[in-house]
Formats: structure tokens, C-alpha cells, sequence
């Protein structure tokens, strides 16, 4: 690879630039289960104060971790197991005529839409609309 001036032509000093890969793999996201997340907040709601900071950095967690699985366990979503911790389930691809037809649907209302404000502004000015117009 060169570097090159904004009139095309290569400087002199070009020299090639080494591109350098990165060795770390991507890092993966963590995934915990439901039997995990219930007993890490009992154990912490369980701690006395100067003690809870020794759990989160023993378990590698965060406080807002804790206080989202306990926010998780109070609206009744973490149930002991009948669904662990796990990517979401993944929306249902629509075929092409779905898509077509909510495109087509949306621009109907938009043109509806267009063609009330164009209908009430002539109105206002006063226009002579002829009745056949507006009875569409």
C-alpha cells in the first residue's frame, strides 16, 4: 500500500504500510442461568454492606448485573429454570410479499394522508374544487 497526494501521483517517500492483524480473539458474551443469577442476588441482598463489593469482584460481575437479575426476579421473569439465560429467540424472517405488502401499506396511508392535507388546504384558499375531486 502507497501513499499517494491528492493529484494521483506517488511521493517519493511513499513507503508500504504494514497492516497489523490483531492476535486477540473476538471476546464472547458471557451467558448466565437463571440458577446463577438467583443465587448471586440472595447471596448479595444476603451480604452485609462492606461485603458485597468482595462478591461482585469475586464473581467478575458489576452492581447493575445484580440489580437487573433482582429487577428480573421481582417482575417474575427469572423462575427458577424453565428458561436459562440465553440469546433471544429470533424473529421469524418475513418472505418478500409481507415485505412488499407493509411497504405498500405505508406508502397508502402516506398518500391518504397527503392528499387530505392537500384537500383542506384547498379549502382554505378557497378553490374551486370540482365536487367529482373530492368525492375519491
Amino acid at each position: 500500500m502507497y501513499v499517494s497526494t491528492s493529484s494521483g501521483k506517488q511521493s517519493r517517500r511513499s513507503r508500504p504500510v504494514p497492516v497489523e492483524v490483531d492476535p486477540a480473539p473476538r471476546p464472547s458474551r458471557r451467558v448466565f442461568s437463571a440458577e446463577y443469577k438467583l443465587a448471586v442476588v440472595a447471596e448479595y441482598e444476603q451480604a452485609p454492606n462492606g461485603e458485597k463489593g468482595a462478591i461482585l469482584r469475586r464473581e467478575g460481575l458489576y452492581s447493575s448485573h445484580v440489580i437487573e437479575w433482582a429487577r428480573a426476579r421481582d417482575a417474575g421473569v427469572l423462575n427458577g429454570g424453565d428458561r436459562g439465560s440465553g440469546p433471544a429467540p429470533r424473529r421469524v424472517k418475513k418472505t418478500a410479499e409481507q415485505v412488499e405488502l407493509e411497504q405498500l401499506r405505508r406508502q397508502n396511508q402516506k398518500l391518504q394522508t397527503d392528499l387530505a392535507r392537500t384537500r383542506i388546504a384547498l379549502d382554505i384558499m378557497g378553490k374551486g374544487v370540482p365536487r367529482t375531486w373530492l368525492a375519491a
